[in-house]
């Protein structure tokens, strides 16, 4: 058994010989760690959770010091920019980040460069006990500093980075709380390469964590945090339909300043991040219209109404690429899964006159005809854990493009390279920008009958994704019969014949459990072939295909075909069913609930940073109900 050094030990780590670390993690010697750090370490011994070393140092048998370690915090924003990983990064590899979290020489040890020759030696043999007990190699290691006590002049000595200062809050219970007592933020680089590889990966600069642009000072958090926990009139609609109850809602504001602190190095002045936080805040209130002025007006004052509006369009005003990047991490780590759906759809907002960006006399899918507005393309992504939108498109229609319009796009701020793309192309884009991006994990392709009727749109989808497509009632196909394959006069029939063949029998099926309860529903899926109507098969039967026919309660019928080989179970038709029609379900939320339609404003920059702004929103409501969902039991709580 070891024993505590009782006597004075002076002199220099040179004088004293043969100095040791053991590690005695589980073992008989353990308890007299525990001794030692609960009776002379500042913080005692406290709860530590998880995986886990402790070193007793000794000379002579006897212990004079002991140092431990344990897995990294879960966030610390000098250390996020340090590191230069993504959000996504981050979640993946934190677990390569070990904490010095206690280090303890005993009072009466007086031995020169003692400490950063106990840490240069206790990094070595961490490094290798860490990676056999655990199967993790440490690539990091980072340690606290109690800026009131010490200055870290041992980390120094030892070769640590000094990194920065935390903010000054700490975790009590479920909440964080201001204390003010910041700490240092030391950290020791132990595989250069794993940082190399991070921040080359990320050379195209979409990084959620610049290391240019601070976060917010603790001054303008404040702020920010008394202008959103003072004004509790959220939606009620939005909140009903969470499930949070009065009580829960008076820590929203707290969960949602965390939020937008994820999002606030991309602003480069604290002026923009106030504005987004205004901005975001008025989407998601009680607000019956979200536009720039009345939000402006109820959480600002009429001098920012023009402020603001400067802001949503001003090209400077916030990188939206990178915000973008960084809001599709986001979502991904929150419901990307195998065998989920990219899906894209339209979405139309009706706008009077001639002066806003792509306005147009065109078919209008939220009036249901030909009127003025302007016509998004937009991408979104489903699965069992969730929806979202993931991009977007501003349709420019042709019309818009002619040199004689050229006035017209300059005072819309139209970029000057952009070219006319109809809807299917702008969908087939973004649906390759998103595979490329590798974030959201996808077995399928969605798509409403404006995307799903093209079939060069459908050949043209990236490799190896099926796809779940809407069809109108009267496309026709091919019956799947003895003759249909081969019998190039065999008659084509419209799809809606085989929702009115008594001899295909309507099933009653659970299709998913809602918010409400159970969605049940009819369903038809048979096997057709495709009606090749502009493919190498021009007139005749083509391709095999699901066709998938689903009555609503009310009677309206939808259908779908689908490219999945025959024999796929008709459990995963239904499932690629149910991930297909979230995206309809977004644009409602998104409409009804955040004002995605509510924007005023002529210029190019504002439509797509409007609707960003309102993805951002939507993401923030889906964190909330996923986490107010794992808490069903207990009240809601804020995240760290």
């Amino acid at each position: 058994m070891i024993s505590m050094q009782e006597q004075v030990l002076m002199g220099s780590v040179k004088d004293l010989g043969e100095i040791r670390l053991t590690m005695v993690s589980g073992t008989a010697d353990e308890p007299l760690w525990d001794e030692m750090v609960r009776e002379y370490h500042y913080l005692g011994l406290g709860k530590i959770i998880g995986p886990r070393l402790k070193y007793l140092v000794l000379h002579e048998e006897n212990a004079i010091a002991a140092i431990g370690f344990n897995r990294a915090s879960k966030s610390i924003g000098v250390r996020e920019r340090y590191v230069g990983w993504s959000y996504q990064q981050q979640q993946d590899l934190l677990k390569h980040v070990v904490n010095n979290t206690r280090f303890l020489i005993l009072p009466w040890v007086k031995v020169k460069n003692l400490a950063s020759y106990i840490l240069s030696k206790g990094l070595k043999e961490m490094r290798m006990d860490w990676e056999k007990l655990y199967g993790e190699k440490p690539c990091i290691a980072e340690t606290f500093v109690d800026s009131d006590r010490f200055k870290g002049t041992c980390y120094l000595a030892a070769n640590w980075d000094y990194l920065g200062e935390t903010r000054g809050y700490g975790k009590v219970g479920d909440e964080f709380v201001y204390h003010g007592h910041k700490k240092k933020v030391f950290a020791y680089v132990l595989d250069r390469r794993f940082i190399d590889r991070i921040r080359k990966e990320n050379e195209n600069g979409r990084v959620i964590h610049d290391p240019e642009c601070p976060t917010l000072k603790t001054r303008a958090r404040r702020e920010c945090m008394m202008m959103i926990e003072t004004m509790m009139d959220w939606s009620p609609t939005l909140l009903s339909e969470a499930g949070i109850t009065e009580s829960s809602v008076k820590k929203l504001g707290k969960r949602l300043l965390e939020y937008l602190q994820g999002f606030g190095s991309f602003f480069a002045r604290s002026e923009g991040r106030e504005n987004f936080a205004i901005i975001i805040k008025g989407l998601l209130s009680d607000l019956q219209r979200k536009s720039i002025e009345p939000i402006a007006l109820r959480y600002a004052s009429a001098e920012r109404v023009r402020v603001l509006q400067i802001f949503m369009g001003a090209t400077n005003a916030v990188d939206d690429d990178k915000l973008l990047w960084s809001y599709q991490e986001r979502l991904a780590a929150a419901i990307s899964e195998d065998g989920g759906m990219i899906n894209t759809d339209g979405s139309d907002m009706p706008k009077k006159g001639n002066k806003s960006v792509g306005v147009s006399r065109q078919h209008c899918g939220a009036l249901g005809k030909v009127e003025n507005c302007q016509a998004g393309v937009f991408v979104g992504y489903s699965s069992s854990k969730g929806y979202g939108l993931v991009d977007r498109r501003l349709y420019m229609p042709e019309s818009w493009m002619g040199e004689e319009n050229k006035a017209r796009r300059d005072e819309c701020h139209v970029p000057e390279d952009l070219e006319f793309k109809t809807k299917v192309e702008l969908a087939a884009e973004m649906i390759d920008d998103v595979v490329k991006t590798g974030l959201f994990k996808a077995k399928w392709v969605g798509a409403d009958s404006n995307f799903g009727r093209n079939k060069n749109f459908l050949r043209g989808l990236p490799e190896g994704l099926l796809y779940f497509a809407d069809i109108l009632f009267n496309m026709k196909v091919f019956p799947l019969d003895s003759s249909a394959g081969n019998d190039i006069e065999a008659a084509s029939v419209m799809v809606s014949s085989f929702a009115a063949d008594d001899g295909i029998p309507w099933e009653k099926i659970v299709l998913a459990e809602g918010a409400k309860g159970p969605i049940i529903t009819d369903e038809k899926c048979v096997r057709v072939f495709d009606n090749d109507t502009d493919g190498k098969h021009k007139g005749r039967p083509g391709e095999e295909l699901w066709l998938y026919i689903r009555r609503f309660t009310d009677g309206k019928l939808k259908y779908a075909l689908c490219n999945a080989p025959t024999d796929t179970p008709i459990t995963e038709i239904r499932r690629a069913a149910t991930m297909r029609w979230p995206i309809e379900q977004c644009f409602e939320e998104c409409k009804d609930d955040l004002g995605m339609d509510h924007y005023e404003g002529r210029s190019w920059t504002l439509w797509h940073r409007h609707m960003l702004f309102v993805f951002i929103a939507h993401l923030f409501l889906l964190e909330v109900r996923t986490q107010f969902k794992k808490n069903a039991n207990s009240d809601f709580t804020a995240s760290s």
